[in-house]
């Protein structure tokens, strides 16, 4: 069987340093090669050299990495190429779905021009069948209304919505190859094996082969037939994907499975009975264009707890983080910090407010501001708060900030590009916690990071409750994850609460088919095949 991508000894220098070192592999046909490892490690760097969309200033690709020819035609050498041959291949015979959809997607096109670019510019199809095109693309997806959504632009959705879309622009032509640079990070746990699924489909119906780069060995375990698992550049160890659960060679492997969060692991000991709410709220309810995206919403979080919110994209869970930090301006209902009214808070009262209430968002790449300095984006609450006044003490602090989070104090002189996603969230959280806040709201703020550095971001945050007592609003799709962290858990649909009970309780036993379908979804422990 001739692979439909094979790539020899690929090389990436920048500068002085290697940052690709050696890779081989081949993907056949209907296979699914997953490449594992942590932020920095060249996953990515690998599939943009080996695909020719490599475009770091500085950059060396050397080696070979040759597309598979179609009847007559010949292979097709990409590792040097030129723009002609690239824009010939690209879009349609391989496929893209990249890690962050708020800035792969033009902010500007409505999501209908976006998913039938690549249609016209290989198929020529008319208006009519492209727009037919567009609405199954999104229809198999799992968009929700997907006719109406073609109309819709980015900024309409919310961050596992936008995924979707990207995954459905990727398919529109049917690719021979599909790469997949961490799809589903900001999905959840249902949406994820729908794309899983979907792939899978994508691959029984016109053999398509994918790479599949991905920091969580559980997932690729669902979808790869061989795993390599890099480090540093280079692949530690590549086997089918059974054998590296089973019998990993590398220790490097092995420390990733053992970094993995599986349900049934559990969590925080229960929190005192009598410990006193930090936050009250009540009957919050929220409409967007006359739509209630959170309806009569009632919960509390105890101080020095956490609370678990749980659910699909699109259920609001970040919309209740946006109501409490002043992002979202709710239609009704009532909240409070420690007594202090969160939602009505007027005037100089607002910025004391808001130093109590930190948010740590889920995209890392548009949180930073591309043009300022690590350091100064962590030290924007110290100087907005007036919390550290002279310039050696915030640089002090800004040190300390870095460490907390597991990053050498040199990284306060880079600018965001320089810095992995992982690397990226990491500062995220460090500025959170700059102004020593009574709440963080994390929304979905392990959902880029590799296994290891979850863990230890994970075991940082439980020591940083531990502590000085702060209490989180721990927003995620990964449930194992939730249930690591959480003392409580409410499960949310459409807005409203499904479940809402102590985390032992809940996911060991759930009550409703709703909650027990997202445990389902979880990937389990081992692959049941390859």
């Amino acid at each position: 069987m001739t692979p439909v991508l094979s790539v020899r000894d690929l090389r990436v220098r920048v500068g002085r340093r290697e940052i690709v070192r050696g890779m081989s592999f081949d993907v056949d046909p209907e296979q699914t090669l997953g490449i594992v490892g942590e932020s920095g490690s060249g996953k990515t760097m690998t599939a943009l050299a080996a695909t020719g969309l490599l475009d770091t200033p500085g950059a060396v690709t050397t080696g070979s990495s040759e597309l598979a020819g179609t009847g007559d035609s010949a292979s097709t050498q990409l590792v040097g190429a030129k723009a002609r041959v690239l824009r010939r291949v690209h879009g349609d015979r391989i496929g893209f779905v990249f890690q962050d959809p708020g800035t792969s997607l033009n902010p500007l096109l409505t999501l209908e021009r976006q998913i039938t670019e690549s249609l016209q510019a290989h198929r020529n199809p008319t208006r009519r069948q492209a727009r037919q095109r567009a609405t199954e693309l999104l229809v198999a997806v799992g968009l929700p209304d997907a006719q109406r959504r073609l109309d819709s632009y980015p900024h309409q959705l919310s961050g596992g919505q936008r995924q979707r879309v990207m995954v459905a622009i990727a398919l529109a032509c049917d690719p021979e190859l599909l790469v997949a640079d961490e799809p589903t990070t900001a999905l959840d746990v249902t949406t994820q094996a729908q794309i899983v699924e979907l792939i899978k489909d994508l691959q029984r119906d016109v053999g398509a082969a994918v790479v599949w780069i991905s920091h969580d060995l559980g997932l690729v375990g669902q979808v790869a037939d061989t795993v390599a698992v890099m480090r540093d550049g280079r692949a530690v160890e590549e086997a089918p994907i059974l054998d590296v659960f089973d019998r990993p060679r590398d220790p490097y492997t092995r420390e990733l499975l053992d970094a993995r969060p599986l349900i049934g692991a559990g969590g925080p000991q229960p929190a005192p009975a009598d410990a006193p709410v930090l936050v009250n709220v009540h009957g919050l309810d929220v409409e967007f264009d006359g739509k209630r995206a959170v309806r009569d919403l009632s919960f509390q979080i105890r101080r020095a707890t956490t609370l678990g919110l749980v659910g699909e994209s699109g259920s609001g869970k970040s919309t209740v983080a946006g109501a409490l930090t002043g992002l979202v301006t709710p239609t009704s209902g009532t909240a409070t910090l420690d007594g202090t009214d969160i939602l009505g808070v007027r005037g100089t009262d607002v910025k004391a407010l808001r130093r109590r209430i930190s948010l740590v968002l889920q995209d890392p790449f548009s949180a930073l501001d591309p043009r300022a300095r690590i350091g100064t984006s962590i030290a924007e609450p110290l100087v907005v708060h007036r919390i550290r006044r002279d310039r050696k003490a915030r640089t002090g602090r800004v040190a300390e900030l870095l460490d907390l989070v597991g990053l050498p104090a040199e990284f306060a002189s880079r600018y965001p590009h320089e810095l992995s996603g992982g690397q990226r969230q990491r500062v995220s959280i460090a500025r959170a916690l700059a102004a020593e806040p009574d709440l963080v709201i994390l929304d979905e703020a392990t959902a880029s990071l590799d296994v290891s550095v979850q863990a230890r971001v994970l075991d940082l945050l439980t020591d940083l409750q531990r502590e000085f007592g702060l209490t989180y609003l721990f927003i995620a799709h990964d449930l194992a994850v939730v249930e690591q962290m959480s003392h409580d858990v409410l499960v949310l649909r459409d807005g409203a609460a499904v479940e809402y009970r102590p985390a032992a309780d809940l996911l060991s036993a759930p009550e409703q088919q709703y909650t027990r379908t997202l445990l389902a979804a979880v990937p389990p422990a081992r692959p049941a095949a390859s």
